[in-house]
């Protein structure tokens, strides 16, 4: 497996690379949709081939609990449970178990925590994580990682880093032990706001050979100068031979921020969950087509966007399935905004390329309204 770079940009950190997995190649700064349990809400396999995704985060804690690693593996795992044949990320579940609060405990041991659907008891070790993912054979396997709330005191943001840089070098002696032809092991970068212990956190993991990094613990209520100041700090230590992965980040100004700062890869609900409740992207900014200013509007969502919805449907009619709370009208928004992250991300590579990234940031802020 690779990570190739291909053009850099002479005024930022901002760069066009190729990363190369076991099922194809991925052109990066590229956005992954989320599929939580397997699939991404409002969408089949059919409809993002269609649209041209290179790949997607699917969450290990999720299918742990439903419907069950085991049941997955016999299926042939996750590529083709789910009949998706591009790259697949599983995000181990850290996050969403260390935000259990009162359903969880931890220790240098592992994590015991109640499940959220029925309430049954776990404990999961850093291998047992290692282990679900291999079952799952994703092409990438992340490690059990101590995700710590904002704020958190710099003694305590260290304590979490080595408990998770712990757990990482265990992880990946199980993980080369165990591991299939084509998976590949990152490592998660935390160290809070403070940009001193990401560097350490990035060093740590280099020394157990990881084969990219993931920056977890950012976007967590921290102020934007102290994520980007984090951010900068583990960009510049981790340097121009390894994937830069943003777990969960994905607001279009917020993408073109850490693109500027080296980083190649995002996931984000933004897209789907923002099509769930009737708002649509465009160039110039979020529409909330289910307001009543759209109920005679015969436009497309976007006269610039050449998707299905918008060549093929009005305003007005999206507005009355959002509001008739059909079906339908989740597809086509989510279709839509999924497509236009796309070749969001699509303008920026080509931007980049260009030389011209900074111009294409500054014209596109100015253009896209905040709503």
């Amino acid at each position: 497996m690779s990570f190739k770079l291909i053009f850099q940009d002479k005024e930022t950190r901002a760069r066009c690379a190729v990363w190369q997995t076991a099922h194809g190649k991925v052109y990066t700064p590229a956005f992954f949709p989320v599929a939580t349990q397997a699939a991404v809400k409002g969408l089949g396999p059919k409809e993002l081939k269609e649209i041209g995704i290179q790949g997607l985060l699917v969450n290990a804690y999720h299918l742990f609990l439903r419907p069950g690693e085991k049941i997955i593996k016999q299926a042939g795992g996750l590529h083709k449970f789910m009949n998706f044949d591009k790259t697949i990320i599983t995000d181990s579940g850290g996050y969403q178990i260390f935000s259990l609060n009162d359903l969880r405990t931890i220790s240098d041991e592992g994590v015991k925590f109640k499940s959220h659907i029925d309430g049954s008891n776990f404990f999961l070790t850093a291998p047992d994580i290692i282990r679900i993912q291999l079952d799952l054979n994703s092409d990438v396997i992340l490690p059990l990682d101590e995700c710590t709330h904002y704020p958190v005191s710099e003694e305590y943001a260290h304590f979490a880093l080595e408990r998770t840089l712990k757990w990482a070098k265990i992880s990946r002696q199980y993980f080369d032990r165990h591991k299939k032809g084509g998976n590949l092991f990152f490592g998660i970068v935390q160290g809070s706001t403070y940009p001193h212990l990401r560097k350490e956190s990035v060093r740590g993991l280099k020394d157990i050979k990881v084969d990219g990094f993931a920056v977890g613990g950012l976007s967590i209520g921290e102020p934007s100068i102290l994520r980007y100041e984090a951010l900068t700090a583990a960009a510049e230590e981790i340097g121009k031979d390894y994937l830069i992965y943003f777990m969960g980040y994905g607001k279009p100004l917020d993408i073109l921020e850490a693109v500027e700062r080296g980083v190649d890869l995002f996931d984000c609900i933004v897209p789907t969950r923002f099509g769930r409740t009737g708002t649509a992207f465009t160039n110039k900014g979020k529409i909330v087509v289910r307001n009543a200013e759209f109920a005679r509007d015969s436009a497309p969502l976007d006269a610039d966007c050449p998707c299905y919805v918008c060549r093929n449907f009005s305003r007005a009619y999206l507005r009355h399935l959002i509001n008739s709370r059909e079906v339908l009208g989740i597809q086509l928004l989510t279709y839509h905004n999924i497509f236009w992250y796309k070749g969001f991300l699509s303008r920026i590579r080509e931007a980049i390329k260009g030389g011209n990234f900074s111009k294409f940031k500054r014209d596109f802020k100015n253009n896209f309204i905040r709503q």
